[in-house]
């Protein structure tokens, strides 16, 4: 490949974003010198990434530091929500950060809540222009602590489950992606659960990217070195008071988590094991060979996992342009394949994106989730009875999956399962 040629042929299939309100004019990426080398030797990849990471600079918006500072006043008709953490990340000294992107030689954990303004867009963070921000129109955070230990966040969740009656106690796990700062990260997750009008607890597990697209590969050590403790933090989860514990994970954050799971599911030692619901692995940045390898150790699993995907998803070209053409699981055009292995396959490529790069359209499934989650349970049971409700609820043609796409989104949303 004509490495001149090709950050241009790049931007016109990508036009990346790396942040709330940051564009990037990839038409300045043309390197001086001209390389015959290709990019599955190794320079040309790199040389596409550091072009694209020395682009941050015009990026002064994103949530560095200072946008996690509580803001004493409550803005009439914000809703709250708490959020428990496990982090991996350093603590960041710096007021209203937290955590940055280096790297902490242990877990740690931490408690947050925070307040989404009124004037709220499902599928949007409405960041503030500077911080801390304004509760009236600001995601911000209201309070924010650090816990000490094990046991400190296992007060802390069980506390949060107990405003739910026994039987109807849910976590929701989440793990968050490559180039995500942490505020980002938390306020990503803050949306969801706002979204989805979720009433399980909320607990995010964050390692320590940079949130620099330079550093991809800073962040895949970091999240391959996050192994032990999201299995740790599963573990403790699970002998936390909750009846069921679902989990989503989004792009890079989809290799720490299968990897964890693998572990447990080597270990055989997994207590309360009943108590797991749905696997979610929205726009997954893994390699898709990795991925059939990591699912022949599992086993077809009893609760299919299920893998949000799109085709046009241009974060993952750029991931697969450095993993040498390498395809990523997050746009395998295979997708039953996926549902041999035992997944369940949610297509959005039809649905537009509220980002440039089509990355995170998995955030504005949030606001379907209830009617999507029936239609999953009752097109899995294959029900005739459920099928026709489904189409009068949803307007979209069910089979025993699905036969015709849903419309949900304002778009055809193809799922497929075995």
């Amino acid at each position: 490949m004509d490495l001149a040629k090709a950050p241009r042929k790049l931007a016109a299939r990508m036009g990346l974003s790396g942040g709330p309100a940051c564009a990037f004019r990839l038409r300045k990426l043309a390197p001086r010198r001209r390389s015959r080398r290709s990019a599955t030797g190794g320079r040309g990849a790199i040389a596409i990434v550091l072009a694209l990471g020395a682009l941050c600079g015009a990026c002064a918006s994103r949530p560095e530091s200072g946008f996690l500072a509580p803001v004493g006043t409550a803005a009439p008709g914000a809703s709250d929500t708490t959020i428990l953490i496990a982090s991996t990340r350093a603590r960041d000294p710096r007021p209203g950060t937290m955590y940055n992107g280096d790297r902490s030689s242990k877990i740690d954990y931490a408690v947050t809540t925070v307040s989404v303004p009124p004037n709220h867009v499902a599928g949007e963070i409405e960041w503030p222009s500077a911080a801390p921000g304004d509760p009236n129109s600001n995601f911000v955070v209201r309070r924010e602590s650090y816990l000490d230990s094990d046991a400190q966040f296992l007060r802390e969740l069980n506390a949060e489950l107990a405003t739910q009656p026994a039987g109807r106690r849910k976590v929701l796990l989440f793990v968050h992606g490559y180039n995500t700062m942490f505020a980002e990260g938390l306020y990503r997750f803050a949306q969801v659960v706002h979204d989805a009008q979720s009433t399980a607890a909320p607990v995010f597990f964050t390692w320590a990217s940079r949130g620099q697209l330079s550093q991809y590969v800073y962040d895949t050590n970091s999240a391959t070195a996050a192994r032990d403790a999201l299995e740790h933090t599963i573990r403790l989860v699970f002998a936390s008071n909750a009846d069921q514990i679902n989990i989503l994970a989004h792009s890079m954050g989809n290799w720490v988590t299968v990897e964890a799971l693998r572990q447990i599911k080597i270990s055989e030692r997994l207590p309360y094991a009943g108590k797991l619901g749905l696997i979610v692995l929205a726009a997954p940045d893994i390699d898709v060979d990795v991925f059939k390898s990591e699912m022949r150790r599992f086993g077809k699993p009893k609760k299919p996992f299920l893998i949000v995907l799109s085709h046009d998803d241009r974060a993952l070209a750029l991931s697969n342009f450095i993993a040498g053409g390498e395809g990523r699981l997050g746009d395998y055009a295979n997708s039953p394949e996926l549902a041999a292995l035992g997944a369940i396959v949610i297509d959005l490529s039809s649905v537009k994106s509220d980002d440039s790069s089509n990355h995170s359209k998995f955030a504005q499934l949030a606001t379907v989730a209830p009617q999507l989650t029936g239609i999953l349970a009752k097109g899995i049971r294959g029900d005739s009875a459920a099928v026709d409700e489904s189409r009068q609820q949803i307007g979209g043609g069910l089979g025993r999956i699905v036969t015709m796409p849903l419309v949900l989104l304002g778009a055809p949303i193809s799922i497929i399962s075995q």
